[in-house]
Formats: structure tokens, sequence, C-alpha cells
């Protein structure tokens, strides 16, 4: 990966320079202070989701939202875009083939993912040591925001490829792309939701297990194709 430029590039702008930094600010500034205010927020009303018994879900559910967000934000390129090289400049002026490049933006994915992951890591274990979640549970919730990252995250990589000159263009699809799918997931269908699947989940309740990995799957194989298909375009088209 040392060769890799289109890697080497994001690494050195969002994570060595440091561009990024106010995501993962953010992400601990609304996840912390969420934990506390579950925790010791007096209620009343024992039905309301405050206290240490649904502290694991209430954070877990607040992380994925995070996650999803703030690592879309970053592979999307929102932070400081004019220094980041157009992808048609990597095409035709570096001499890059479209598999190196998508090889560089999909591991820069996976890279921004797992560090936004890493950092909830502390404060999720915690919420799941508080409320008493077995280790079995903590992993496959953290295995789960993996999943979904990469599922969901993919279509940042497919607005920054059809829209890499259009900042405003990418920010809206990003943004509409990731509320309108979870809303109409809930509308349409429950289990194709990742909220409401999470959430069965710890509650151990069931949905469809088959529906929910099967609509995932999908999407994120079609956000692939889109992607690689827009890179190929760019490829036939100086």
């Amino acid at each position: 990966m040392k060769a890799n430029r289109v890697f080497r590039e994001g690494v050195e702008i969002y994570l060595m320079d440091g561009q990024a930094f106010v995501a993962y600010f953010y992400l601990l500034m609304i996840l912390g202070p969420l934990e506390f205010l579950v925790l010791f927020l007096p209620s009343l009303d024992p039905q309301i989701w405050v206290g240490p018994a649904n502290l694991f879900k209430v954070s877990s559910v607040a992380a994925m939202i995070l996650i999803l967000y703030f690592g879309s934000k970053i592979t999307n390129q929102e932070y400081v875009p004019w220094r980041f090289y157009a992808l048609k400049r990597w095409i035709h002026q570096e001499g890059l083939g479209i598999a190196e490049i998508a090889l560089g933006q999909l591991s820069l994915l996976c890279l921004y993912m797992f560090s936004l992951l890493l950092l909830s890591s502390p404060l999720l274990i915690w919420a799941g040591a508080i409320s008493r979640a077995p280790v079995v549970t903590i992993l496959t919730t953290l295995s789960l925001l993996s999943f979904y990252s990469l599922a969901y995250g993919v279509w940042a990589l497919v607005a920054l490829s059809v829209w890499e000159l259009r900042t405003e263009s990418r920010q809206i699809f990003v943004r509409f792309f990731l509320l309108v799918l979870v809303f109409l997931t809930a509308l349409i269908y429950l289990p194709l939701n990742p909220v409401a699947f999470l959430l069965s989940y710890l509650e151990r309740k069931d949905l469809s297990l088959s529906a929910h990995f099967l609509f995932h799957f999908l999407l994120l194989g079609s956000g692939l194709a889109l992607y690689f298909g827009t890179l190929k375009r760019k490829e036939r088209n100086p």
C-alpha cells in the first residue's frame, strides 16, 4: 500500500496533517455527553430510555449514525477538498489505472471508518459494561457497525466519482441518500432498517436476518458497481 499514491494522499491530508480531526472531535463531543445524559438524567417514568439498562442500546445507535455521517463526510472529501487531486488528473496526467485508484480510495474508506469506530469503541465498551451486555453482544454490535460503514460509506465514493468537481452536489447527495434510505426502509419494510435491526438484536427480538443482510449486500454491491462504472467512463473520456 506504500506505493499507492491515492492512499498516501488521503493519509497525509486527513491523518498526518489532521484535517479530519474535527470530525473525530465532534463524534466524541456528541457521543460522550449523550452517554452521560442517558446514564444520569433522572426519569420519573421507567419506560423512558434513560438509565444503565438502556445505555448500550442508545450508545450503539448514536455511534452508528455518527460513524455513517462523519465517515461519509471524510470519504466524500468534504474537508479541504481543494487539496485532493481530481480523478481525471490521476488517470490522464499521473497515469494511474482505475484499479489502483479504486484500491486506494476503498482502502481509505476502510481506514476512515475504522478510525471512527476505534474512537467510539472505548465509549461503547464502557456502556456495554455498565449495561452488563455480554461480550459477544458487544463484539457483534461492533461488527454490525463495521458492516454498515462499508455498505453506506461506499456511496460517498459514488458521489465523489460522479460529482468530483461539484462539492455542494456531493454533500447534498450524501446527506439526502443517508436520510431518505433510513426513513424509507423504516416505512416500507422495518427489517431493512439498520436502526431497527440493531435495536431488535440488542433487545433480542426477531427481525428477518436474511432480508436485512441481502438488502445491505445489494446496497454495497450496487454502490461498488456504480463506482467502478464511473471510473471506467472517466478513463475512456479524457
